[in-house]
């Protein structure tokens, strides 16, 4: 594989990273299992997918599947700030696969590499907020001519493919992986709220029990954050727009809140929301002394970093790792985590493995399914098929090596007739 073909940080690194990715296969035994049958059956022969995902030790096992059923792959980073550098050394050197990604990468390097994977002419995407797609439709649709369709894993991306076709600009079928039951409950839920606040706890230090965290926005994502941060011993607030979720809050115990309300009683601050703006300069300018911002949405745009930037008199960067202190012209400090982006991915390691696993069998699942209906598809933003989300819940439960029940005969019939 020539310099050409990948754009890694140090090669030097692959051994460690082999290492990381053979410790989380530990933990994704659907994904095994997937693996050991696209290794005998093939179903991906002769097909190139390009992929802008988060480059960690859960994904290269993703692509090592991929690769397994006869894809050839190549990976972008989805974003700079989560890349395992040993990680995507080790897709080169050792899984043969080209990478283009490296901590800490400027946008236009970002966007460069986007487009380099892109140059391949896809037979298959898989997507991370929606970028691959943007980028190949302001860039040249021509890119996407041997496209057959593509995955996508997240709220954002989902929203953005939804908007695209209402207004007839997606012209392949994106299957939304993000909105499948296990995917929703188990990798939104119960991995963004372990892999947040293990973001937050390991760039501030900070003891969570008797504080105030502050959540905003209470889809799958926020839900599972508040339960762990009340947990943790936090007093939680959620803050919400829509008037069913901000209920649901109620109903579970919560305080709910305007953010401008929040914003005065609130110690630390989780936006997960998916939507721009959500802590603005009027919010911002009422924070206490110390307060922490952190986002656990997709882009860094939940937060106004222009208008803290304004407030600001001065900035003191790395106080701890991934933590920058602004500091008020008043005094009063506010805590930056992660410059504002993902902070379970840019202040820890992202989800853990056992929660990648669901997501990623179902991404394996979807990727097969496509190859083979591709024909029978029609553009716009497909669901999962529920057999897929299924046999992955099967799967799972078989490794935890749980029995459940199965409906006699009888009750198939009672369930199928309308006069039973």
């Amino acid at each position: 594989m020539t310099l050409s073909q990948y754009d890694v940080a140090d090669l030097g690194l692959a051994p460690a990273g082999v290492r990381r990715v053979e410790w989380a296969e530990r933990a994704m035994p659907a994904l095994s299992s997937i693996n050991e049958r696209f290794a005998r059956s093939r179903p991906l022969d002769g097909l190139r997918i390009s992929a802008c995902m988060h480059v960690t030790a859960e994904t290269a096992n993703l692509l090592r599947v991929l690769r397994s059923g006869g894809a050839e792959v190549m990976l972008a980073a989805s974003n700079p700030l989560s890349t395992q550098d040993d990680t995507a050394a080790a897709l080169v050197a050792e899984y043969g696969m080209r990478v283009y990604a490296r901590s800490g990468i400027d946008a236009a390097t970002y966007d460069r590499n986007l487009a380099t994977v892109l140059s391949q002419r896809p037979h298959l995407l898989l997507d991370d907020g929606c970028d691959l797609v943007n980028t190949a439709y302001h860039t040249g649709a021509e890119l996407l001519e041997h496209t057959m369709g593509g995955c996508e894993q997240t709220t954002t991306g989902v929203i953005r493919l939804r908007q695209m076709s209402a207004e007839g600009v997606l012209q392949l079928p994106m299957v939304a992986v993000n909105d499948t039951a296990t995917k929703r409950m188990f990798d939104n839920r119960y991995g963004t709220g372990q892999s947040t606040i293990d973001g937050i706890m390991r760039a501030t230090n900070a003891l969570l029990s008797g504080r105030t965290l502050v959540v905003a926005g209470f889809g799958y994502c926020g839900r599972g954050l508040a339960e762990r941060a009340r947990g943790m011993g936090a007093r939680v607030v959620v803050t919400e727009v829509d008037p069913v979720k901000a209920l649901d809050a109620v109903m579970q115990g919560y305080t709910v809140l305007p953010m401008a309300e929040a914003a005065r009683v609130g110690d630390v601050f989780v936006t997960v929301t998916g939507n721009r703006d959500v802590i603005r300069a009027e919010h911002l300018a009422d924070l206490k002394d110390g307060a922490v911002l952190a986002n656990a949405g997709h882009f860094d745009v939940e937060i106004d970093l222009a208008a803290l930037d304004d407030l600001a008199v001065e900035i003191r960067p790395d106080v701890r790792p991934q933590a920058d202190e602004y500091v008020l012209a008043d005094g009063r400090r506010i805590v930056l985590v992660s410059e504002g982006r993902l902070v379970n991915l840019g202040a820890a390691e992202g989800h853990p493995a056992a929660v990648m696993d669901m997501s990623f069998a179902v991404q394996a699942l979807t990727v097969e399914w496509l190859a083979q209906q591709h024909e029978q598809l029609s553009p716009g933003v497909l669901d999962v098929p529920t057999e897929i989300d299924t046999e992955v819940a099967s799967l799972e439960l078989a490794a935890l090596q749980v029995h459940i029940d199965e409906l006699t005969a009888e009750q198939r019939d009672y369930l199928s007739s309308w006069d039973a």
